[in-house]
C-alpha cells in the first residue's frame, strides 16, 4: 500500500513519465515484497489464443475463477491486478493451497520453480502451476507462471493466465510451439489415486479360459478404459472386460493396463500384476463322441466326434477289436467284414488343438459282438386250440431262416413262465382258468442274433361246469339242491337263479353247493330250471328238473 501512495505522489508532481521512472525504482526496492513478471514474447504459430479479458473469457465458457472481481487484491505479496504471479498466487489459494507464499525472498515467477523444486517436474496436470524460467521458451527476465486448465495430452495443455502489462487469456500450447513451460509446479492440482490396485481375475492363465478384470477402487471415482497386455506389449482389440487367451499369448504373462480419467483431473494409468505365463488349454468333450451302426456282418459302424469345447478340434479316430488297435484305420467309419464276426468294436476320439493338451475320449455305444445275421421266421408265432381247461393247445411257428436254427418255447401264464411248460404243446390246467395264455418262442444260432417273439391268446382260459340239479316236493312247496363242479376249479364259486314254476330265487353258491325252498307252488309237477351265472373262471351253465308239489 506504501507504494501505491508513493505512484499518486509522484504523478501529482512530475507527471506520468517521472511516474513510471519512479515505479521501476520502487520495484528494485520492494523486491522480493511485492513482484512481477515481464510480459510474454508473442505466441508461436502453434501457441493459440482462446479468449482475452475477464469478461470476455467468461461469455465465451472460460472461466476467471472470479480473479476479475478480486483481482485488485495482492495474494503471496505479489502486485495485484493484471499480474501473472497474483493471479497463480490466488488460483493456489483457491484450490486449498498455503494462504501465504510458502518461500522467502524474491518472488518473481522465474524464481517459483526453483524455490519449489520438490513439488516441480515435467509432468503437466490439471491444477498444477505452468512455469517458465528467465528468458525460457519465449519468457522475460522475470520468467512467467500459469494455471493449468486442461491436459489435452502430454504434448498439448491448456492453461489460464494473466500478464503484466497485458490482461487475462486462456491459451492453448503445445509441446512443438517453442513456448512450452520449464516445467510444472504442484502446489495443489487434483490427481487420480487407486485404494485398491486393479487385478486380473479368473481361472488359470490357459489358452481357452477366460480371464476377467477387477479394476479396483479409484479415489475419487473415475471413467476406466483398459488394454490387455501379453509380456507388456498391446493385444490388439482386447480392451474390454474379459479376455480368453489364444494361441498368440502362449507362454506370455498376461496384464491389464487400466486408465482412469475424470473431467479436470489428469489420466491415470496403473498396469495390473502379470499372471503367470500362458499354457496350454485344456479341451472338454461336452457331448461325447459315440459309436453308431448295427452288430452284423456287412453294416458299416460310423463314429460321431460330439460337440467338443473349445470347437473345431481336429479328432483323430483310433479303433479297436477285441482290445486291438487297427493300426492301419482312421477313418470315421468302419465296414464290418468276416474277420469281425464274434468280436467287439470300441473307439477312441484323439482331439488335437493348437494351443491345447491332446485330450481323449472314448466313444460311447461299444458295438459287439458282431453277428453273422439276423434269424428270421416265416410267419409270426401263434397259438392253435381252445382257451377250456383240460383242452391241450400248440405253438405254431413260421420255417426259421437259417433252416438250421433252433427252435424253442416257453409257455406264459399272465405273462409269467410256467414251470416245466416248454414244448411246443400245453394242457391247459385248472391254475390256467381266468388266466391269459401265451407261448415265448426263442430262435437262436451260433454267432446270429437270437429272435424272441411272443404270441397270446385272444381269450383268457375257461372250464365248463357241471351243474347237478336235485329236488324234493312238499306241501305247496319245492326244495331245490344244486351242485356245481368244473375240471379243475374246486370250488366252483358264484350264483345260480332257480326258477319252480313262476317262483324264481338266486342263490350263492357254498363250496360249489346251493338249496334253496321255494313256495307257495300248487300243487303238480313243475318244471325246475337252474342256471349257473358263471364267473371269471368257468362258464355259465344251464340245468332243468322237475319236482312234484303235493
Amino acid at each position: 500500500m506504501v507504494f501505491d501512495m508513493r505512484t499518486r505522489g509522484l504523478a501529482a508532481r512530475w507527471g506520468t513519465s517521472l511516474v513510471a521512472s519512479a515505479l521501476f525504482a520502487t520495484l528494485l526496492v520492494f523486491a522480493g515484497v511485492m513482484q512481477r513478471e515481464e510480459a510474454p514474447a508473442a505466441p508461436s504459430a502453434a501457441t493459440t489464443y482462446l479468449c482475452s479479458g475477464y469478461s470476455s473469457c467468461v461469455g465465451a465458457g472460460y472461466s476467471d475463477a472470479g480473479y476479475g472481481a478480486v483481482s485488485g487484491k495482492m495474494y503471496w505479496q505479489m502486485y495485484s491486478g493484471h499480474n501473472c504471479t497474483n493471479y497463480a498466487a490466488y488460483r493456489v489459494i483457491k484450490a486449498g493451497g498455503p494462504a501465504t507464499r510458502p518461500w522467502v525472498g524474491n518472488g518473481n515467477a522465474s524464481e517459483w520453480g526453483l524455490r519449489m523444486a520438490s513439488i516441480t517436474d515435467q509432468v503437466p496436470n490439471v491444477g498444477a502451476i505452468a512455469w517458465w524460467g528467465r528468458y525460457s521458451n519465449g519468457s522475460g527476465s522475470a520468467g512467467h507462471v500459469a494455471y493449468v486448465e486442461k491436459v489435452v495430452s502430454p504434448t498439448e495443455i491448456i492453461i489460464s493466465e494473466d500478464s503484466w502489462g497485458g490482461t487475462f487469456h486462456w491459451r492453448r500450447i503445445t509441446k512443438s510451439s517453442g513456448r512450452w513451460p520449464t516445467g510444472f509446479i504442484h502446489f495443489t492440482d487434483k490427481r487420480l489415486s487407486v485404494t485398491k490396485a486393479p487385478a486380473v481375475t479368473g481361472g488359470a492363465a490357459q489358452i481357452g479360459t477366460p480371464l476377467g478384470i477387477d479394476p479396483g477402487t479409484w479415489s475419487p471415482s473415475a471413467r476406466r478404459t483398459v488394454q490387455w497386455l501379453a509380456d507388456g506389449v498391446a493385444i490388439p482389440g482386447a480392451t474390454g472386460g474379459g479376455f480368453t487367451p489364444t494361441l498368440a499369448q502362449l507362454g506370455k504373462a498376461i496384464s491389464v493396463r487400466v486408465t482412469g480419467t475424470r473431467d479436470n483431473y489428469n489420466p491415470l494409468t496403473v498396469t495390473t500384476r502379470p499372471t503367470a505365463d500362458v499354457v496350454r488349454g485344456e479341451m472338454v468333450p461336452a457331448a461325447p463322441p459315440t459309436l453308431n451302426g448295427e452288430p452284423y456282418l456287412d453294416e458299416v459302424l460310423t463314429a460321431t466326434e460330439g460337440s467338443w469345447k473349445p470347437l473345431d478340434p481336429t479328432i483323430e479316430w483310433r479303433w479297436y477289436v477285441d482290445g486291438v488297435r487297427l493300426t492301419d484305420h482312421a477313418a470315421p467309419n468302419l465296414a464290418l467284414t468276416p474277420e469281425y464276426v464274434g468280436k467287439k468294436v470300441t473307439l477312441l476320439a484323439v482331439a488335437r488343438k493348437p494351443g491345447y493338451l491332446t485330450k481323449t475320449a472314448v466313444a460311447q455305444g461299444s458295438v459287439g459282438p458282431i453277428l453273422a445275421g439276423r434269424i428270421a421266421l416265416s410267419a409270426q408265432p401263434r397259438i392253435s386250440g381252445v382257451p377250456e381247461v383240460g383242452a391241450t393247445v400248440k405253438a405254431v411257428t413260421g420255417t426259421p431262416d437259417p433252416a438250421d436254427a433252433v427252435v424253442t418255447h416257453q409257455w406264459l401264464r399272465n405273462g409269467r413262465p410256467i414251470a416245466g411248460a416248454t414244448g411246443a404243446t400245453y394242457k391247459l390246467t385248472g391254475a390256467d382258468a381266468s388266466r391269459t395264455i401265451g407261448v415265448r418262442t426263442t430262435v437262436t444260432k451260433p454267432r446270429y442274433e437270437t429272435l424272441v417273439a411272443d404270441a397270446t391268446m385272444a381269450k383268457p382260459v375257461m372250464a365248463t361246469p357241471v351243474v347237478d340239479v336235485a329236488t324234493v316236493g312238499w306241501t305247496g312247496k319245492a326244495v331245490v339242491r344244486v351242485r356245481v363242479v368244473a375240471k379243475g376249479v374246486a370250488p366252483v364259486k358264484g350264483s345260480v337263479r332257480i326258477t319252480v314254476g313262476s317262483r324264481v330265487t338266486t342263490a350263492k353258491l357254498v363250496d360249489g353247493v346251493a338249496k334253496v325252498t321255494l313256495g307257495p307252488i300248487r300243487a303238480g309237477r313243475r318244471d325246475v330250471t337252474v342256471v349257473y351265472l358263471g364267473s371269471t373262471s368257468v362258464r355259465a351253465a344251464k340245468a332243468t328238473a322237475s319236482v312234484v308239489v303235493r
